[in-house]
């Protein structure tokens, strides 16, 4: 299979929360090139797909997390099989086949819970977590608690780290058996522990990188001591940071999608070539309406990157950025909050 062969696709969603606005929906493209079609045989009926992950060494198959729980396909998309996870109470935020052992999957929760396979979702089972969170995001009125995404250190396998969304980070040193905050302490506003993903270095152990709401953090020995990454800011109070990925033939270059808030009206991609150190923002040939929520490089052509805004725009590079192409959604196609190539 070459890699013009890649798919693209786009879940949509929308925040548990009340009040807001919940599209449904997970759509496929080949390359960008092909017309987006909408699939989903075997998921529930109005799917929120709020997470999507393909196999690294199995493209066919691809996992989303659903209000339903977690589905899996091996045949691109075609067809889905609901897996035996836990069904969350409100939603699955976040996915990861673990880099050194592609049986194992994780999957983040909302309320706050991981569940994890270790024989490719044929079984599952929770892992206890068993943490506090910062007093600013219990008291006085606690807020959501989801784990948006999962990282593991690929040089040590058994440390694990989840963002949470609002609440910080957690770490496991021991495969997941037991957990902490090490974001927890003393805070005015929460800004700095509400948290939208998390990503360790490739080329540096125990580097960790932390996005959320006002920024991006880094820790470079395992979460015991941060500093701010200074990106761009898009406002004065920073940038909305939601989506970070590195590219896979390159540790030292990060991807980053941005925006002005979460229900921002301009959207940003960022390119890091120094491992975060500096920043230049991408021209993608418009500027997107919304913040962007999803950004992924094909792991079969790295020089293949998408990037997907909340409401709907898509874009993609063949040439590592230089150029862009819009590929946008049909038409009431809103709230993509998941992207994922393979």
């Amino acid at each position: 299979m070459t890699s013009a062969d890649s798919f693209i696709y786009v879940g949509l969603a929308g925040d548990t929360g009340p009040g807001y606005t919940v599209q449904s929906g997970l759509y496929r493209s080949r390359g960008g090139e092909s017309p987006w079609e909408r699939i989903g045989d075997g998921l529930p009926p109005a799917p929120e797909v709020r997470a999507i992950v393909v196999h690294p060494t199995q493209p066919g198959t691809v996992f989303v997390g659903t209000q339903a729980g977690v589905y899996r396909s091996r045949d691109h998309g075609d067809h889905w099989t609901r897996l035996d996870a836990p069904a969350p109470g409100l939603a699955v935020w976040s996915l990861l086949v673990h880099p050194r052992d592609p049986d194992t999957v994780l999957a983040g929760y909302e309320p706050a819970a991981i569940c994890r396979s270790t024989d490719g979702g044929a079984s599952w089972r929770s892992v206890p977590l068993g943490v506090t969170f910062p007093d600013i995001t219990v008291r006085p009125d606690p807020r959501p608690k989801r784990i948006t995404g999962i990282a593991v250190d690929p040089s040590r396998g058994d440390e694990i780290y989840a963002s949470v969304e609002v609440g910080g980070l957690l770490r496991s040193l021991d495969g997941g058996g037991t957990w902490e905050c090490v974001t927890e302490g003393l805070y005015v506003v929460d800004d700095a522990v509400d948290l939208h993903g998390v990503v360790v270095s490739p080329g540096r152990p125990r580097t960790v990188n932390i996005i959320g709401r006002i920024g991006m953090f880094r820790s470079e020995d395992g979460g015991a001591r941060w500093q701010h990454v200074p990106v761009p800011p898009l406002t004065l109070r920073g940038t909305y940071c939601r989506k970070l990925t590195v590219a896979p033939d390159d540790p030292g270059t990060f991807y980053l999608g941005a925006g002005t808030d979460f229900d921002g009206d301009e959207g940003v991609l960022f390119r890091s070539q120094d491992d975060g150190r500096t920043w230049r923002r991408l021209d993608l040939g418009t500027k997107p309406r919304s913040t962007l929520f999803g950004v992924a490089v094909d792991p079969r052509a790295p020089a293949h990157i998408y990037c997907a805004s909340k409401g709907g725009e898509v874009f993609g590079s063949r040439d590592r950025g230089a150029t862009w192409r819009a590929h946008p959604l049909p038409a009431g196609a809103t709230q993509a909050y998941a992207l994922a190539v393979g």
